[in-house]
C-alpha cells in the first residue's frame, strides 16, 4: 500500500524537485516534508492542498494509497514517457483517447503517423 507520504515523494521526484525546493514552495520546514515522506506525520489539509498545487496535481492523487493507481506499477516505457510529457499532459491525453471508438482512434492514428512521416521525408526549408 502507498502511503500519502510516498506520493508526494513519487510526484515530487517527477517534476524532479528537491524536498528543499517543495518546502520552499510550501512554505513549511524541510524536516516536515522529510517527516511527510518518511510517514511520520500527516499534513494538515492546508499544507495538503498547497503540496498538490505546487506539484500541479489534483489533492485526491496524493491520498491514493492503492498500488494499481500509481506510477510505479506502470511499465518503465509508460512511467518515462509520462515524465517525458508530464502528468496532467498525460492524464488529459489518455482521458480523451479513452472516448475515441475504434473507428476514431483508428483515424487518429492514421492522421498522426502521416503528419509524423510527412515531416521526416519534408524538404528543409531553411
Amino acid at each position: 500500500m502507498k502511503s500519502v507520504g510516498q506520493n508526494i515523494q513519487m510526484y515530487r521526484e517527477l517534476k524532479k524537485m528537491s524536498q528543499q525546493d517543495l518546502a520552499l514552495k510550501v512554505r513549511v520546514g524541510l524536516s516536515a516534508i522529510q517527516k511527510y515522506e518518511k510517514g511520520e506525520q500527516l499534513p494538515d489539509t492546508q499544507v495538503l492542498l498547497r503540496i498538490s498545487t505546487v506539484l500541479d496535481i489534483p489533492a485526491s492523487e496524493l491520498m491514493i494509497n492503492d498500488e494499481k493507481h500509481t506510477l510505479f506499477s506502470l511499465d518503465e516505457e509508460l512511467l518515462l514517457l509520462i515524465e517525458e510529457i508530464g502528468v496532467k499532459k498525460a492524464k488529459i491525453v489518455l482521458r480523451k483517447v479513452k472516448e475515441l471508438n475504434d473507428d476514431e482512434y483508428r483515424d487518429l492514428m492514421k492522421t498522426v503517423y502521416k503528419n509524423k512521416y510527412e515531416e521526416i521525408n519534408a524538404p528543409d526549408l531553411k
